[in-house]
């Protein structure tokens, strides 16, 4: 039988010949019905078993019987060997380390050797494309803020979350610690947090996490504030945020430990941070200034 990646042909096959033979109905009916020529039909019953009835056929691998110009096995090997022990390194650098060594294979080589055997991390068909636009200017409170998520583990198996966010310019932070991780309760911080902050949003950057999907965007961009995706595997487009994640974790690490376990007392615990972090604690990055401190002198000019 010709060869096909349609997983679903060797049944259609066996169900075409079982047609003809079983149901004593005609090529042409049989033709008409699948899809396909007389001919196509009358190939498949010249190679089809004689006796009984066939529940599925396999199709006939495309591989040729000769490849005089395949690679050498241990050129393959070696293509894996890179990909394995080298961080997962992709295609071009490992191209590149292959002529080091003086091994001489074409970069289409190498990709289609790492995609044969499983190595190649493919994008996902039913991901859908999040098209973000122009980033804005963080030119006053509010016109970038910056939006993610702190996974932290509780025992091997479960989780805490702490939904973080921090405007870019006045380096004003919020969050908030939660058991589960979703859209809705995303959603639910992204209000809080636009309730109690000094200033309105108008634009929130995330990354392309399950928990600011296409619901979460649904909801903010009709409250009038844009939402936009930061570039896939660029954790430098939301670096504002993902530093206060870092300092968070550090300057409350007792806290985190202690009440990891218990949202209550952990969110009391964050709420008394926030207020240190955002009336107290001096940043560099505002000219040793707090953010409420920039936010109020922005206010009064």
């Amino acid at each position: 039988m010709s060869y096909s990646n349609n997983p679903y042909l060797p049944k259609v096959l066996a169900k075409a010949i079982n047609m003809v033979k079983q149901e004593g109905k005609g090529v042409r009916e049989v033709a008409r019905y699948i899809g396909v020529s007389p001919g196509t039909v009358s190939k498949w019953l010249k190679k089809a078993p004689s006796h009984g009835s066939v529940h599925e056929i396999e199709t006939r691998s495309s591989r040729p019987k000769n490849s005089p110009n395949a690679i050498d096995t241990s050129v393959v090997e070696r293509i894996l060997e890179l990909r394995d022990t080298q961080r997962k390194k992709g295609p071009e650098v490992i191209h590149e380390m292959l002529k080091r060594e003086e091994i001489q294979v074409s970069f289409s080589t190498v990709y289609r050797t790492l995609k044969r055997h499983g190595r190649i991390e493919e994008r996902s068909p039913w991901k859908k494309w999040h098209l973000s636009g122009e980033r804005p200017k963080p030119e006053s409170p509010g016109k970038l803020v910056q939006m993610d998520t702190i996974h932290i583990m509780q025992s091997k198996k479960n989780r805490m979350y702490i939904f973080t966010l921090i405007d870019v310019h006045s380096r004003w932070a919020y969050a908030t610690a939660s058991q589960k991780l979703s859209a809705h309760l995303a959603l639910v911080t992204f209000r809080h947090a636009q309730k109690v902050s000094p200033f309105q949003i108008d634009c929130v950057q995330s990354d392309h996490g399950p928990e600011f999907a296409q619901h979460f965007t649904t909801y903010v961009q009709a409250r009038g504030t844009r939402h936009r995706h930061s570039r896939v595997r660029q954790p430098n487009d939301n670096a504002h945020v993902e530093r206060f994640n870092r300092t968070i974790q550090e300057e409350m690490f007792a806290e985190i430990r202690k009440y990891k376990n218990n949202m209550s007392w952990m969110n009391r615990s964050i709420s008394e941070y926030l207020q240190y972090y955002n009336n107290e604690r001096l940043h560099s990055g505002i000219d040793h200034k707090t953010p409420n401190e920039v936010i109020q002198l922005l206010q009064r000019s």
